[in-house]
Parts: C-alpha cells; sequence; structure tokens
C-alpha cells in the first residue's frame, strides 16, 4: 500500500468551492421566500427498486457528452474509460465491460463495448431524454451478471402517449477545442389515436487539442508497455486519431388505446471515430435496430400491466489501420424478446416476473485472409426467469429479486487457432474452443428503515452470477487497440459476486444527503494476466491470458446538496472512492482512482449559472504490470444558459466551460496503450441553442 499525499495547495480551489457553498447556503437560509419547484432531476428517494440515479431534463442537457461514458463520468460512484473522444463507457465502482450491461429502452443495446474498450457504444447520446443507473434486485430485471450495475438509456421512440399538440426539440452547438459541430432535432405528432415520432441527430468533432505534450511525463519519456518496444508519442496541440463524427436517424409509431399502446421504432446508426494509440487507426460503426413494445393496463384480475418488448440489432463496424486501409470487419447480429407481469398489492407486497430470451451472432474477420481478428465466430444463446418483489409497511420497506438465467456459448469449432512465437522460446499457448454452458443465479434482499420522517437508514445484499464472456472463453490474436495478443480459457468458470451495501439517506428539506458503504467479493473473478511474455512477429505485443481469482472491491460514496436542482442558491459537495485487491495480494487492474467535488448553482427568472470542481486523487495503486501511477487532476466546469418563451417555443441560449484549468486528464480506468499516450481534451468552450416547443 502507498500513502497519498497531496501539498495543500492542490486543494485550494475545492477549499474556495466549500467555503462559497458555506455562503450561499447561509444566502439560502436569509431568502424564506424562494420558490422551490423540480427542474428535472430525480434521485431514488422511496423505494429501493427504482434506479439509483436518473439523469434528465435540464441536468442531462448540461451533463451531455457525445458518448455515454462522458456523460455518466462524474456521477456519484461512477468513472469512464477513455478512448479519445469517440469511444468511452461507463465504469462502476470500479467494474466495467460485461459487468456494467448497457440497454436501450430496456433491451441490450446490441453491440460489442464489453469486448473491448475501443469499440464504441451503439447510441447516440443527443436524442436520449433519459439516463438512468440501476443496482441491486432493480438490475435483475433486466440482466444477471452486472455486478457493477445497469446502465439504461431512454429515448422515447415509441410514444406511450398521445400528444394533444405537435411538440419537438431543436437543438445546435459549437465547441471550441475540437471545432465540435453538433445539431439534433425531434418531432412528436399524433394522428387519431396513432402516435408519431421522429428524431435525428449529427456531431461532427475534428481531433483535439491537448494540453502539453500527448506522452504522460513528457516529450522524451519512453514507456515500454510491450516488453523491449518503449515507445514515445511526442505530439501536441492536437492529438491524432481523436477525431468523431456520428450521426442517427430514428422513427417510431405506435397505436395507442384506453388500456395500453402497441408500436415499433427504426433506428440507423452511423458513427466514425479515431484510435489515438501510438500505432494510430480507426473505426467506422454503423448499426440498424428495429423495436417493438407492447403494454396492456389491467390485463386480468390481480394483475396490473402486460408489457412485452423485442429488438432486433445488426450491428457492423470497420477497423482501420493508420493510414487508412481496412483491417478487419466485425459484426454482431443480436436478437432478443422479454415480458414482464407485475401483480397488485398482495399483503403489502407488489411485484413483477418475467421472462427473457435472447441470441447473438459474433463475427469477426481478417480483410484479405478472411480468417478470425481476435475472437473466433461465436454465438450466445441465453435464457432468464425473473421476480422482483417490493413491500411497505409503515416505516419499513423490503424488497426482493430472483433471476435465473442459462447462457450457452457456442463458437465454431472448426476454426484454426494459430499459435505465434514468444520472445522466451516457445510458442502462445495453444486452447482447444468447446461449447459451454451456464445455469447462472442470482438474488437479491434488502431494506430501508425510515427511522423519522425524511431519513432513512438501509442495508441491500446481491449475489450477482455471470457467465464468461465470448472474448474472456475464445479470444486468440493480436489486439492493436490495447497492444496485446489476447488469449482466452475456454475453461474458465462462472463468475459470483457477493455484494453487501449500507447506506443512509435524508431526502427531504433544502439541505438532503446519502452515503453509502460498500463491499463487493468476488469468485473467480475474471482479468486478463500480463504474463511478461510478448510475440516478436506482432509488433512485440504483451501477451495477455485470462485468469480467475478470488477478489474484493470495498469503497465509499457519498454527497450532501442544500437546495440542489431547485430555484434559488444551491449546492452539493460530494465524494467516492474504492479500492480493488486480489485476495492472494496485489491490485485490480483499471481502477478509478478516489474523488472530491464541489458544485455551486444559481437559478431565477431564467438565468441558470453552475461551477463544478473535481479533484481526482494520483492512482497509484496500481495491479503488478501496469505502469503509473496515473496522475491526479484538477477539474473545473462552469456553464451559463438563459431561458426565454417566444411564442410557443421555449428558447435557451447555453455556453459551457470545460477543464477551464486546462489539465492533463487521464483516467486511470483506461488501458496503458491510451492513458499514457492520449489525454482528454484540455480547455473548451462551448456555445449552442435549443429550443422546445
Amino acid at each position: 500500500m502507498h500513502q497519498i499525499h497531496q501539498p495543500l495547495a492542490k486543494h485550494k480551489l475545492i477549499y474556495v468551492l466549500i467555503s462559497g457553498l458555506i455562503s450561499t447556503a447561509a444566502f439560502a437560509q436569509s431568502q424564506p421566500s424562494l420558490e422551490i419547484t423540480a427542474t428535472g432531476a430525480q434521485e431514488a428517494t422511496q423505494s429501493i427498486l427504482t434506479p439509483t440515479k436518473v439523469l434528465q431534463g435540464d441536468e442531462l442537457l448540461n451533463k451531455l457528452g457525445s458518448t455515454l461514458g462522458a456523460t455518466l463520468a462524474n456521477e456519484l460512484g461512477v468513472s469512464a474509460t477513455g478512448y479519445g473522444a469517440g469511444s468511452s463507457r461507463p465504469v462502476i465502482r470500479g467494474l466495467e465491460g460485461a459487468r456494467v450491461q448497457i440497454l436501450q429502452n430496456g433491451l441490450s443495446v446490441g453491440d460489442v463495448s464489453n469486448i473491448s474498450q475501443d469499440h464504441a457504444v451503439g447510441n447516440n447520446m443527443q436524442n436520449a431524454h433519459q439516463v438512468e443507473i440501476l443496482r441491486g434486485a432493480a438490475a435483475l430485471l433486466y440482466g444477471s451478471g452486472s455486478s457493477g450495475g445497469l446502465v439504461n438509456v431512454i429515448n422515447d421512440r415509441i410514444l406511450t402517449n398521445l400528444p394533444d399538440r405537435p411538440t419537438g426539440a431543436i437543438n445546435t452547438s459549437y465547441e471550441t477545442v475540437n471545432n465540435g459541430r453538433a445539431a439534433a432535432l425531434e418531432v412528436d405528432g399524433a394522428f387519431g389515436s396513432v402516435a408519431v415520432h421522429v428524431d435525428t441527430a449529427i456531431n461532427n468533432a475534428n481531433n483535439y487539442r491537448i494540453p502539453g505534450y500527448a506522452n504522460q511525463g513528457g516529450p522524451n519519456q519512453e514507456w515500454s508497455i510491450n516488453p523491449g518496444e518503449p515507445q514515445s508519442v511526442p505530439y501536441s496541440g492536437k492529438l491524432p486519431n481523436s477525431f468523431s463524427n456520428q450521426n442517427n436517424l430514428g422513427v417510431g409509431v405506435s397505436y395507442i388505446g384506453e388500456s395500453g399502446y402497441t408500436g415499433i421504432s427504426v433506428e440507423r446508426l452511423n458513427n466514425n471515430y479515431g484510435i489515438p494509440t501510438p500505432e494510430g487507426g480507426s473505426i467506422n460503426q454503423s448499426q440498424n435496430r428495429y423495436d417493438l413494445q407492447h403494454q396492456t393496463r389491467d390485463p386480468f384480475a390481480g394483475f396490473s400491466s402486460f408489457k412485452f418488448s423485442a429488438a432486433n440489432t445488426n450491428y457492423n463496424h470497420t477497423e482501420f489501420n493508420n493510414v487508412g486501409e481496412a483491417a478487419s470487419v466485425w459484426q454482431n447480429i443480436a436478437n432478443e424478446a422479454r415480458f414482464e407481469l407485475a401483480h397488485n398489492p398482495i399483503a403489502g407486497w407488489k411485484g413483477t416476473f418475467g421472462a427473457q430470451v435472447s441470441a447473438a451472432s459474433l463475427n469477426a474477420t481478417e480483410v484479405g485472409s478472411g480468417s478470425y481478428a481476435i475472437v473466433p465466430p461465436t454465438k450466445t444463446n441465453s435464457n432468464a426467469l425473473f421476480w422482483i418483489e417490493e413491500g411497505k409497511w409503515n416505516s419499513l420497506q423490503g424488497n426482493l429479486g430472483l433471476r435465473y438465467n442459462n447462457v450457452a456459448q457456442k463458437p465454431n469449432l472448426g476454426t484454426e487457432l494459430v499459435t505465434e512465437p514468444m520472445n522466451t522460446g516457445g510458442d502462445t499457448p495453444a486452447i482447444t474452443l468447446q461449447n459451454r454452458n451456464f445455469n447462472l443465479m442470482s438474488y437479491s434482499a434488502g431494506g430501508l428503515w425510515n427511522f423519522m420522517q425524511g431519513h432513512g437508514a438501509g442495508i441491500a445484499y446481491t449475489v450477482s452470477q455471470r457467465a464468461p464472456s465470448a472474448q474472456e472463453l475464445y479470444s486468440y490474436g493480436a489486439h492493436e487497440s490495447t497492444a496485446t495478443f489476447d488469449i482466452g480459457n475456454p475453461n474458465l468458470n462462472k463468475e459470483t459476486s457477493h455484494n453487501l451495501e449500507f447506506n443512509i439517506q435524508k431526502v427531504s428539506g433544502l439541505m438532503r444527503g446519502k452515503a453509502s458503504i460498500y463491499a463487493n467479493r468476488f469468485n473467480n473473478y475474471i482479468y486478463g494476466y500480463y504474463t511478461g511474455q510478448s510475440v516478436p512477429d506482432v509488433e512485440n505485443f504483451s501477451v495477455v491470458v485470462a485468469q480467475q481469482a478470488a477478489a474484493t472491491i470495498k469503497g465509499i460514496e457519498g454527497e450532501l446538496t442544500y437546495n440542489w436542482q431547485q430555484h434559488g442558491v444551491g449546492g452539493r459537495l460530494f465524494g467516492d472512492a474504492s479500492q480493488g485487491t486480489f485476495d492472494a495480494g496485489g491490485n485490480l487492474p483499471l481502477q478509478p482512482a478516489p474523488r472530491l467535488g464541489a458544485e455551486i448553482a444559481h437559478q431565477k427568472n431564467g438565468w441558470l449559472t453552475n461551477a463544478t470542481y473535481i479533484y481526482s486523487y494520483q492512482q497509484n495503486r496500481l495491479a503488478s504490470w501496469e505502469i503509473g501511477p496515473a496522475p491526479s487532476y484538477n477539474l473545473l466546469n462552469a456553464g451559463i444558459s438563459y431561458t426565454e418563451k417566444i411564442k410557443d417555443v421555449n428558447w435557451t441560449l447555453y455556453m459551457n466551460l470545460k477543464n477551464l484549468l486546462n489539465e492533463q486528464i487521464r483516467y486511470a480506468t483506461t488501458p496503458m496503450a491510451v492513458r499514457l499516450f492520449a489525454p482528454q481534451p484540455g480547455r473548451s468552450l462551448m456555445v449552442g441553442l435549443r429550443g422546445t416547443f
């Protein structure tokens, strides 16, 4: 263990902001006539089964980034990966990839972002109406194995209520750091009992400017992330291969009757973005998605709702090398369907049970040779049953969740896996492809005691089982974006997490707060182990082998707010920290650094001003093969907007200042091949105009 010492001067800004928070709280207390109205932010307060966090309304618009990871990066307990501007995925309490499932309107997003951090999430954030973070029993409604949690992006493409008049929104913006131009439009309308939704968005950004040099440690620093292959990227100014160009079009049509609705939607998404590794490259991504939803209210006696939903996703992306030549083509065809039946209260309990089936076919091939790329063709089938209950008795609440899942992984057994000579002599260790079948049982139980009005204390225990993913089982080949030669393990066992959490919250009054402490113990935690060997014939990439071990992640997080997200003056203090270790000794890889932060906002007469400061500590608790430390940083953002209604349109003119201190920001959750050579964007100004009608 290493002690973290930071000079007092580095905390000067946070002390200033805390002082400002105290003074603004005192000011607010002297203004008893403050108008208190909600502005769109929503927290889980009364129900344990509601999302841990809901981003919507003005809060979502103010935090909206070009990627899901960038949008959620500063939420409590959430950090992000950072492959330039094009690909960023949320990391929840030190867990990412397959342990954090991404949903779109309650169904899997259907992409391949859980295979590698350079694969972008297959959705467009410009048209998102709401982003939910779910954990515990609430997460068991949608998936097993999401030990970190679930993120559900809702775009309301299938309308569930008839608009009484045409409504919609328009948004356009420009950002200086990358010459970024973005625009979005959506319109809702009705023709009799039929509701129609149309949305489209475009977001084009060039390579972004960085503070100082691309190399962590300066232009003369050489990093040996692979044995005997020191690398240096002495770029300054604009970071090569950090561009991002997105566009999408979505259409939804639904029939809405007295007892429910039936709707369909179609989406086309295109995304072309750079990969800022030393080798460089880009990915051209496209996706077609078709959704069907149906809900009947009060379908029969004793039940309040029946809901059926299904989705088909056809995902493709092509990976290009640094001279623009196509290197590999990836395709994932995914089908998913589920139904939910909610019953009326019985002895104080109300709940939902249902079933879910999914099938995915992954195929990645090298251009030219036609052989597989990293992962052999694999079909994944999943069948699940779930049952969630919640009860309330006076000051006590309780919840129970149960989910059974059967997962079958079926690789193409005829695929020839080609071994490569290693620098230590001999060849890369061979693996034998085999079909695998996993029976998974996940469950959760929790309670909340409202010991006085607006105050509660809770406990939750969740056991979550996860089947190894196709890449963890069957990978065998060079992976450019991480500079590794990945070798799976077809004999992996299912991964089981045991998460125990205590929390306390105050959910009423001007001053509110919440705090949680948790421990997540894993049996058979799956990770990529750097063997210390490399493959000379493949750019000397490090050999990384899938292994399992017992591991534990412990953490604490909390926030204190005053009149937050309301009219007048408000403030927020927050912090989170987690530490992941192997039970046998050593640290888990890609763990987020501890953070402290403060926010101040003022909202009145159409004006909204805000400032956010986050201090992220140095992360020197690294896995034995990670190079570091990941440096500390100060992030200061600010914004101002003015809203006025002109005729029937609410127009908002806004200006956001990002990374005002022009700090080098490198996430400890990003693999070394990018973290050491590609910081996040420098100081930036975004100006924009949006209108709603």
